[in-house]
């Protein structure tokens, strides 16, 4: 047969090579965040590639696979790559991507966190579901690394099939191409932790304090098609009840604060009420002030900073209102660090040892090097 002359260099191996190992090595635990994505720089050159790999994402779009092919590669990627890159320009900062440097920031406070609460190491990752540094990388990484568990932390605190869902798609890829492949345990959600609720709450108190408060806050959260609920998503409804309980930590009466979805895309129905027209209804009642959150996104991106910020703000000025904020993301705040760390460690009960003893732990390994060492093993730790 043909395929029998091919060497063994050029069919490409199902598993991955696997890292070195060593007896006596120390086990780790790690976690790695995970984040929607963002182009290397605002051009329509960066644009595409990070597009097409988000809109060929079927949990992201659902669409029948080529009549949506047809529409992405004819249509989309001709002409968005170019729109979007001058909203990115508008919210790109000297270090970058507003959404990789707040997560970033993230996973450096939260390993410095950890650390303080426990002697036990802990590796600390970030990745992005679309664009670099991916999933599968920083798995690898973290193996080269000796970690051999791993709690996946999706900061998405409203579960959508379109985000959490297809954040643990990659990783569970990831696993399917790797020999040995990790322990993992994975966060659905944290939509109603009260860390994450109590986090928000002193987010938008701190704001408060400085600026005053308004007639109505706004909480806009990330939209996604009506169908997806009629599916069987509960994303609308955790929305509902995040909304709802930040309310009462701030003690709002019903009128004093409305619930909407923003970043509609197409022209099928998405989740209502809309955040454009929410705003542009404010205006028209000429309400004196509208604050607007968005409790969804955990690190501002280009929909909390170019749409909300930016867009936002001339729909409702435009409808004839009064004042307009935005409150930002709680980004590298030092209570959503202690809040995301407290969840993590409750995820890793059992992985983490509050009583973690560094010298124990180096007898043990000595012991099962020695060990090793008269069974025969060379490939020993020094």
């Amino acid at each position: 047969m043909r395929l029998s002359r091919l060497s063994a260099q050029t069919i490409m191996p199902f598993y991955q090579p696997e890292p070195p190992y060593s007896h006596g090595q120390a086990a780790r635990t790690g976690i790695l965040l995970i984040n929607l994505g963002t182009p290397e720089a605002p051009t329509a050159k960066a644009l595409r590639p990070y597009l097409k790999e988000f809109l060929s994402d079927r949990r992201v779009v659902e669409i029948p696979r080529l009549i949506w092919w047809l529409i992405l590669n004819g249509i989309i990627l001709n002409t968005r790559p170019k729109k979007s890159a001058v909203k990115y320009a508008s919210i790109w900062r000297p270090e970058g991507s507003p959404l990789k440097h707040f997560t970033a920031r993230q996973a450096d406070l939260l390993a410095t966190e950890i650390s303080r609460r426990s002697t036990q190491p802990i590796v600390v990752h970030y990745a992005m579901r679309y664009g670099q540094p991916s999933v599968d990388s920083q798995i690898q990484a973290m193996k080269a690394q000796g970690v051999d568990r791993i709690l996946l932390l999706p900061l998405y605190p409203q579960y959508a099939a379109s985000s959490t869902g297809s954040a643990l798609d990659a990783a569970w890829l990831s696993l399917l191409h790797q020999r040995n492949p990790p322990e993992i345990r994975a966060l659905k959600h944290f939509h109603a932790d009260p860390g994450y609720i109590n986090a928000l709450k002193q987010n938008v108190q701190t704001y408060w304090a400085e600026h005053g408060q308004p007639d109505v806050l706004l909480m806009s959260f990330h939209g996604i098609p009506r169908r997806s609920l009629d599916l069987g998503d509960p994303y609308h409804c955790e929305c509902q009840r995040t909304g709802r309980l930040l309310a009462e930590a701030l003690s709002l009466k019903p009128e004093q604060y409305r619930i909407s979805f923003q970043s509609r895309f197409g022209r099928a129905e998405w989740l209502k009420p809309y955040t454009t027209a929410t705003l542009e209804e404010l205006g028209h009642q000429m309400t004196r002030r509208v604050d607007v959150i968005c409790p969804g996104f955990i690190a501002d991106c280009l929909e909390t900073l170019e749409e909300i910020a930016l867009e936002g703000k001339t729909d409702f000025l435009k409808a004839g209102g009064g004042e307009y904020h935005y409150i930002a993301a709680l980004n590298d705040r030092p209570f959503w660090i202690n809040a995301l760390a407290d969840l993590a460690l409750a995820q890793m009960g059992g992985w983490v040892q509050p009583t973690y003893d560094a010298d124990a732990a180096k007898t043990a390994l000595e012991q099962q090097c020695l060990r090793a060492q008269t069974m025969g093993a060379k490939n020993l730790s020094k």
